[in-house]
């Protein structure tokens, strides 16, 4: 567990903290709305013409919005309380990511399949720091064209082991399902570290 743990079940129940990120675009905003019980919080702003030849739309031509800070939901659990944060993807951003991952359990990388260089970065993020993590390849257009085991052979991951699964960020079940492989990774490596 975290060196936070004890602060996390400070109140009587487990406060569990998740990250989403990924790439610009991947659809890490839809995610965190679709699986959070709440009204996410969306730090969103418009695209406008200062952002011209700073963000890259390649591949996402008819994005009108992003994040500029974070999202954040919550979902209640019998016996715990998940937090998930939802990362900005433009680079310009990133120096965010070390502060949201303070206290997190773990981390689902949004990937669009479509754009797969644009993962790179924020698979390397958590491996450096030894984050658990899964992936979530978001099939846009109701469809994926790779297979789990293409997309992980391309993505080159340290641990062969990283589930990387199909998901419709759109889709309730589909991500709850992503969130469920993440926290079953989590526990694993718990009980792991528990026995050395």
């Amino acid at each position: 567990m975290p060196a936070n743990y004890d602060a996390a079940t400070a109140s009587g129940v487990p406060q569990i903290k998740i990250l989403v990120a990924g790439g610009f675009g991947v659809g890490k905003t839809t995610y965190v709305g679709t699986v959070s019980e709440i009204r996410p919080l969306r730090t969103e702003e418009r695209l406008t013409a200062a952002g011209v030849g700073v963000d890259d739309l390649h591949g996402v031509e008819n994005k009108t919005a992003t994040t500029v800070a974070m999202d954040f939901g919550r979902i209640t659990l019998p016996d715990a309380t998940v937090y998930l944060f939802g990362t900005p993807g433009q680079d310009r951003f990133w120096f965010m990511w070390d502060d949201l991952l303070r206290g997190a359990y773990g981390a689902i990388v949004l990937v669009d399949t479509r754009r797969l260089d644009r993962s790179f970065a924020a698979v390397d993020f958590f491996e450096k720091r030894g984050t658990p993590f899964v992936i979530g390849a978001n099939c846009f257009d109701g469809k994926q064209a790779y297979t789990p085991d293409a997309i992980r052979d391309a993505l080159d991951l340290v641990d062969p082991t990283t589930p990387v699964l199909m998901l419709d960020a759109r889709q309730r079940a589909s991500a709850r399902d992503v969130m469920l492989a993440l926290m079953d990774r989590v526990i694993a490596r718990a009980e792991s570290a528990a026995r050395v």
